[in-house]
């Protein structure tokens, strides 16, 4: 790997920009990094509304909360102990189009995502400039999977599709293949036979396995097995119930309790699982 690209994927690019032709590189995460970390005691920044981690804008050089919009300054040395080390986890697209120019400087780079598009205008321009040639290489969140088509594209570039596979919801396998589906499609359009390239971990993995093959009916198959299995949707139906106390004590006790006595209600196909909302 040169930073997070593997020398295939940089080969590919190289290649599809010698002979003219274009290339989108999809990181469905915007933003430069995901996580900013203490080394020294693990601290993580978080937004003071939603409680998720905050994302580090390297443009305008704060941390913005992708759920609230909430934003503050970058720290320059950890909250919690002090240290001074805190350091970027993880990559966005504002990253990979601020690295990918490292390798390719002579060529234009964009990119397509929430930040950069924040006007209409802005959207077209973006969207019109690749059409017409102008633009070698487009970077973009989801908004590059869909409606998009180029005659000229002959190279996708998938930086991360663990992050998509490994996302915590039952929903994370379906939702990656309709992605990667999607994306796939918006390389060698028309007359053109295109690539796709897809940087994994997990080269064996199923989902990954039926994108390659183009196989809707074999992962919808799989899917439904893994869903049955354990104990998700559309197979079984999931109901949340929220209790909430300012006592911790007293919160856990009821919530047992509680718990308890829906097991001796509920059919033995049922599970029940509790866990705790702490007062702020």
């Amino acid at each position: 790997m040169k930073s997070h690209f593997s020398q295939q994927l940089l080969d590919g690019i190289k290649l599809a920009l010698d002979n003219k032709e274009q290339v989108i590189l999809f990181q469905n995460r915007r933003g430069f990094a995901p996580v900013i970390e203490c080394k020294n005691c693990g601290w993580i920044p978080h937004c003071v509304n939603c409680d998720v981690t905050l994302t580090y804008h390297k443009k305008s050089n704060h941390l913005r909360c992708h759920y609230c919009g909430y934003t503050t300054f970058t720290p320059v040395k950890c909250h919690a102990c002090g240290d001074p080390d805190v350091r970027m986890k993880g990559m966005g697209t504002e990253r990979i189009e601020d690295e990918i120019s490292i390798f390719f400087p002579d060529h234009r780079i964009e990119r397509l995502d929430l930040d950069t598009t924040s006007s209409r205008s802005a959207f077209q321009r973006i969207i019109s400039g690749f059409e017409n040639g102008e633009i070698d290489i487009l970077v973009g969140t989801q908004m590059v999977t869909k409606g998009l088509d180029f005659d000229n594209v002959s190279l996708v570039g998938v930086l991360n599709a663990d992050s998509l596979i490994n996302f915590p919801d039952f929903r994370a396998t379906e939702r990656s293949y309709q992605l990667l589906a999607q994306v796939s499609g918006r390389s060698g359009r028309k007359f053109k036979q295109g690539k796709v390239l897809v940087q994994t971990f997990q080269v064996d993995h199923p989902l990954l396995q039926h994108v390659i093959h183009n196989d809707y009916s074999g992962f919808y198959r799989y899917e439904m097995e893994e869903r049955q299995k354990y104990i998700y949707p559309p197979y079984y139906r999931l109901i949340e119930l929220r209790l909430k106390h300012r006592d911790e004590k007293v919160l856990e006790e009821l919530s047992k309790e509680f718990a308890r006595e829906l097991k001796q209600v509920l059919v033995k196909e049922c599970s029940v699982l509790f866990h705790l909302l702490l007062p702020e």
